[in-house]
């Protein structure tokens, strides 16, 4: 179970004329933002995990090949959004699930399917999400 202590909201970060250039590379490579602080309880095996993603957090999207985007979709589709938001900062605190890669992974899936992407789509970026996580380490 996870749950929200309100709706997600991220948004969608627009290099601005003004903006320099390292702030315009940065909205490129994290093109989302948190727009308020989010607190995110998750409950798994009878052990309750807690944790915050704070206002301003940036990422990238899901991490999709763009050899994939034609099965899968793009990187940046509003329904996998929520769901790389999360995985993302549980990538970068492993301490926030007690060092579970496989609940990772779960969640991750979980929220694409309350995200509303099918099954087929969901189980195929679980197998590339745990796949990758293997591999670098986690």
């Amino acid at each position: 179970e996870l749950l929200f202590d309100e709706i997600p909201r991220p948004r969608i970060r627009y290099a601005l004329p003004s903006d320099t250039d390292e702030e315009k590379k940065d909205i490129k490579k994290y093109p989302f933002s948190m727009a308020k602080d989010l607190q995110v309880v998750i409950v798994y095996n009878g052990k309750q995990y807690n944790f915050s993603v704070s206002k301003g957090y940036k990422w990238d999207g899901a991490t999709i090949p763009r050899l994939l985007w034609r099965i899968i979709g793009s990187s940046t589709q509003p329904e996998f959004l929520i769901a790389s938001c999360i995985h993302d900062v549980l990538c970068e605190n492993h301490n926030y699930i007690d060092s579970d890669r496989n609940l990772s992974s779960k969640i991750f899936r979980g929220l694409l399917l309350e995200a509303g992407v099918c099954k087929f789509k969901a189980n195929l970026m679980y197998a590339g999400v745990d796949t990758f996580q293997r591999f670098c380490g986690w």
